[in-house]
């Protein structure tokens, strides 16, 4: 009787055994254990039913559509109040609007605009606005024209500010300004929004030494406005000091100008850190230049930069703690992080790569070249701390020195197609992805035959 009551406990916790493991979902995988990358062109499959909603799921839907909204709308137009400073204080808007339109100088038409990187949303135009463009009766060359544009708040990142008359009398700029380009679908330059694609075309530099009045930057810099607007035109399209304003450092050892490429705001999602130097994560980065660089009012917290010795305009500024009432910008900053999460990398265009190569280099990057130890699939950076030391990238610290933590990041890796323009690395010091493939092969002694370097830069190209 004793052995047969331990049988059937016994069975019992066996019956139980197999019903706890059933609940328990599909199998995991153990600690360490690598996992295989889907193949180059691979899609995901449904392997499970839809569960059903509930109210909080319900609710969880609802609030993440209104983030996404709500996100999309201060990344393209809200300018956190920063037009006291570009247009109130550095009357950039004067220089744009020009003498005939109440401003000064001969302005700027669009065709100047379009020619130092700003871009036009097409989706912005009115119907009969646009036939007229196509049939070439609406003056490019006039910068009425690009007041019209302004007032249809159709120039991307750039925000006007119109009294009753329609005169133009102030300005400001939007995160899209330098995260967002166009398809170019109507014309170059003209298009439908592509948010998060850095804008590798655009001219910051030349743009903000229009500025009648730049006094106050070199104010801050100790310098005088020539000297200011030559560090200005000395950066070029697609790139940006956002450390100038910290620790006045204009340029490299080697005389070149210390601007860093502007880099892709898509597929962050699962990435610690934002910048090239790893400042910090992407909400902290949007805190930063919403008040530091874009002069928006808000506030800023960050002690690291109240360091005399490495960042002395910081703490002269008092910018490492900024406090302005109103805050224009804390409160954004949610939903602007969830909606720049939620942008995916874009998917390279059919043809831009030899698909049979990249499968060929896909096996390259997870192997011999060991490209996956830092780019993790399908992230394609560390999960942690992307932090690396510049010896052990081969390269020279000084941009790396600029940062709080002196380091430099793994950068994501997706969508590489999309910003190719202005080389790679945070200076684009390799032109080409060939370029930064011999870079790692000669660094760690890969010896990687030239069709397995092919095969690799095409397999980056279909990331």
């Amino acid at each position: 009787m004793k052995n047969k009551k331990i049988k059937y406990v016994l069975v019992l916790f066996i019956v139980l055994g197999v019903l706890v493991a059933g609940c328990a979902g599909p199998k995991q995988t153990a600690p360490g254990t690598p996992t295989q990358q889907a193949p180059v062109g691979a899609q995901p499959t449904e392997t499970t039913a839809p569960l059903m909603s509930t109210e909080n799921d319900k609710m969880t839907d609802q609030n993440s559509q209104k983030m996404i909204q709500e996100g999309r709308e201060i990344f393209r137009h809200d300018t956190f109040g920063d037009e006291a400073y570009w247009g109130d204080t550095l009357k950039l808007h004067q220089a744009i609007a020009g003498a005939a339109n109440g401003g000064v100088g001969g302005g700027v038409d669009p065709k100047t605009a379009l020619a130092v990187g700003l871009k036009v949303d097409v989706d912005a135009l009115p119907k009969d606005l646009v036939e007229n463009l196509k049939a070439g009766k609406v003056n490019l060359s006039d910068p009425a024209t690009t007041i019209a544009l302004l007032q249809l708040n159709a120039v991307v990142g750039v925000k006007g500010f119109f009294d009753e008359k329609k005169n133009l009398k102030s300005i400001g700029i939007t995160c899209a300004i330098c995260h967002s380009t166009v398809d170019d679908s109507f014309t170059s330059g003209i298009g439908h929004r592509l948010d998060g694609w850095p804008n590798r075309d655009l001219n910051v530099g030349v743009i903000v030494s229009l500025a009648p009045n730049l006094q106050p930057v070199a104010d801050r810099l100790h310098t005088n406005v020539t000297t200011v607007k030559a560090v200005l035109n000395s950066w070029g399209p697609g790139r940006y000091d956002a450390e100038l304003n910290m620790d006045g450092k204009a340029f490299r050892p080697d005389g070149k100008s210390a601007a860093t490429l502007l880099p892709a705001a898509f597929g962050l999602a699962g990435v610690n850190l934002h910048t090239y130097g790893g400042w910090g994560s992407v909400t902290h980065w949007n805190a930063y230049v919403a008040n530091t660089q874009m002069r928006g009012k808000g506030t800023f917290y960050d002690p690291r930069l109240n360091n005399k010795a490495k960042f002395p305009l910081s703490v002269e500024t008092g910018d490492w703690n900024i406090r302005n009432d109103p805050d224009m910008v804390t409160s954004k900053l949610p939903a602007l992080r969830f909606y720049q999460l939620s942008i995916q990398a874009p998917v390279p265009p059919k043809g831009s790569f030899n698909e049979t190569a990249a499968a060929r280099g896909q096996v390259v990057f997870n192997g011999k070249a060991n490209c996956d130890r830092c780019h993790v699939p399908p992230v394609f950076a560390e999960p942690g701390w992307p932090m690396h030391n510049a010896s052990e990238m081969g390269i020279d610290d000084f941009q790396a020195k600029r940062s709080p933590d002196e380091m430099y990041r793994t950068t994501p890796l997706k969508g590489l197609f999309s910003h190719m323009k202005g080389g790679f690395y945070h200076d684009g010091r390799f032109g080409t992805l060939m370029d930064v493939v011999n870079h790692y092969n000669t660094l760690f002694g890969l010896e990687l035959a030239n069709q397995d370097k092919n095969d690799l830069v095409e397999y980056l190209k279909s990331i």
